[in-house]
């Protein structure tokens, strides 16, 4: 069962935390790095741009928000670098037209991303309090088409629909049927994979022949668990 969290958010948005120093400059550095790190998609860099990154990072942590660094938030888990999520984002190929499936939504920055550029976004989070947190701070930005579902991104029901592109937070053994029946004709599956070699970064394209799987490079990613905690 799911809970949509993107209303309740709309009513009870608080205010967000001051941007760093020198936001101007620290953003500046921050594409560059990017793009010297071979991130090209217009789309995705002038997402990132203009999305307020200190907005989803920890308070005690504010001063790295424009720093290509993984940071702790709550309950356990991980913010990606930014690298990774640009990384991720561009190897979806994503337009606007698109729907979009995120499994494990976390702070909410990289929903904020895929909403900056998708016709719609869908993110599931297992954690109650990090989607509720998510959905507060996608409201406050604005982002109507992206929504928070309380809920297992892992064993998600058909009453979900069908979605062009999906992007998993975290790392699995092998792909859940469940999400593979999710995709679309032409869609597209960005995830980590769990081997004896580590974790790598995969793309997943459905074609007319059939699923064709192709590496991006390596990664690290937390495993992505099933089932929902309150």
């Amino acid at each position: 069962m799911t809970e949509d969290l993107f209303e309740f958010a709309a009513r009870h948005a608080a205010p967000e935390p001051a941007p760093v120093s020198d936001p101007a400059q620290a953003t500046m550095q921050f594409l560059l790095s990017l793009r010297e790190r071979g991130i090209a998609n217009i789309a995705v860099l002038r997402a990132m741009e203009t999305l307020p990154r200190e907005q989803f990072v920890p308070h005690r942590h504010a001063d790295l928000a424009w720093r290509d660094i993984a940071l702790p938030i709550a309950c356990g888990q991980t913010m990606p670098e930014p690298f990774l999520v640009a990384r991720m984002v561009e190897s979806l190929n994503l337009l606007g037209a698109h729907r979009v499936l995120e499994v494990g939504t976390g702070n909410g920055y990289s929903t904020a991303i895929l909403a900056r550029i998708a016709k719609e976004v869908v993110s599931v989070e297992r954690f109650h309090s990090l989607a509720v947190a998510a959905a507060t701070r996608l409201a406050g930005l604005g982002l109507a088409n992206a929504q928070v579902l309380h809920g297992d991104g892992l064993n998600l029901s058909e009453e979900i629909g069908l979605f062009d592109r999906i992007v998993l937070q975290g790392s699995v053994k092998e792909l859940p049927p469940a999400l593979l029946s999710r995709l679309s004709a032409g869609g597209v599956i960005i995830y980590a994979r769990q081997g004896d070699d580590g974790t790598s970064l995969m793309r997943l394209a459905h074609e007319a022949s059939g699923f064709r799987t192709e590496k991006i490079g390596a990664c690290r990613l937390q495993p992505l668990i099933t089932g929902v905690l309150a």
